[in-house]
């Protein structure tokens, strides 16, 4: 039956909803803005653009490429410091040198 496929990819839509508050919501777009505002600040503009800050339910994920084990470090603690983060999740990749 055809009816079938249709109704699981709809569950799995239902699914994956988020289950986050309107408040938590603004507070994860603050979040977020806050970070690449600090890292823009510290680490500088040109690094910015390849990193991606996700924030869901105050959970920060740092991913993309940066040039040195250092920037990524500093990068994890600079999305710590900021005010209602709860935990930082580094995803950030050290780009090796061709």
């Amino acid at each position: 039956m055809k009816l079938t496929p249709l109704l699981f990819t709809l569950g799995l839509l239902l699914g994956c909803r988020t289950n986050e508050t309107p408040r938590e919501q603004v507070n994860d777009l603050e979040i977020t803005a806050s970070v690449k505002s600090k890292l823009a600040s510290d680490l500088g503009l040109s690094t910015v653009p390849d990193i991606s800050v996700n924030s869901t339910n105050a959970v920060v994920t740092l991913s993309g490429q940066v040039d040195s084990a250092a920037t990524k470090e500093k990068a994890e603690r600079i999305a710590g410091e900021v005010s209602k983060v709860r935990k930082v999740v580094d995803n950030l990749q050290v780009a090796t040198a061709r």
